[in-house]
């Protein structure tokens, strides 16, 4: 594990490996560094790779207050630590992250993009505007475990049902470790309403916007929306049972064919 430092003073962890053109993998909601690291491993012989813990969770610090362009620059500092520009890869509201870094005009060289979370289906409810105030409040509380549960049920749209289970598993108390960065997740992902945001149209960098061919119907939909909005973007379905949570081996060859491609510094 290494280290670099935010423009705010937080600490952001990270792994580099491999060699060649880098890229920084940008992970969602209830996950750190580790959830990208197979499919990292799988470009590693022709590419280097980053994987980093967001702020607020795994090894790296937690700076108040929230915005998100502090996570923009957690994120360029990464880019100058793979020396200057670098490929990246978002998943899920990671890809959203992602797509706000590069309107922003982080040195971004390609963009690729699994599954962003955009609700572009009008039968899908849509998550309250006050979110992230709501978490904050529950999270003061010390409500972590209810914190996690109305962001499963309110955010992503788990059924009340499957959620009321889940409070029941082992692995429930990790997710409630995430229970901070969940007021980022949601901070990020609050104006989704629509991919055809103007911002979308200053992303300059070739884009490649993946789903599984088995993945819920409306993040098929948003994903064909994002490639539709982006300048020039492609939209490919990976087959083979792919969903949300995606097999990496299914997932690297499509990665490592659209960088190897000219485009790539």
């Amino acid at each position: 594990m290494k280290t670099v430092t935010s423009a705010d003073g937080t600490s952001i962890a990270f792994d580099l490996s491999g060699d060649g053109p880098p890229i920084i993998f940008v992970v969602g909601a209830f996950n750190d560094r580790s959830r990208c690291a197979p499919l990292a491993k799988l470009l590693e012989p022709r590419f280097t790779v980053i994987t980093y813990d967001r702020r607020g969770r795994g090894d790296s610090g937690d700076t108040a207050p929230y915005a998100i362009e502090r996570e923009i620059e957690d994120l360029e500092a990464l880019i100058v630590v793979a020396g200057g520009s670098a490929a990246v890869f978002g998943y899920s509201s990671g890809a959203v992250l992602s797509l706000k870094a590069a309107a922003h005009g982080s040195a971004i060289t390609k963009l690729a993009l699994y599954e962003p979370p955009f609700a572009v289906d009008d039968d899908r409810p849509r998550p309250p505007a006050d979110l992230p105030e709501q978490l904050t409040e529950l999270i003061a509380a010390g409500r972590r475990g209810d914190a996690v549960e109305l962001f499963q049920t309110k955010g992503i749209g788990l059924p009340v049902e499957l959620v009321a289970q889940l409070r029941g598993s082992p692995f429930w108390p990790t997710l409630e470790g995430y229970a901070q960065s969940l007021v980022y997740e949601a901070t990020i992902t609050r104006d989704l309403s629509s991919p055809t945001d103007k911002a979308l149209a200053a992303v300059t960098a070739p884009s490649l916007v993946l789903n599984g061919a088995e993945t819920w119907p409306a993040l098929r939909q948003a994903a064909r929306a994002v490639a539709d909005a982006l300048p020039g973007a492609r939209h490919r379905i990976l087959p083979g049972g792919q969903n949300h949570e995606f097999d990496p081996a299914v997932v690297a060859p499509a990665l490592e064919d659209f960088l190897a491609g000219p485009d790539i510094r």
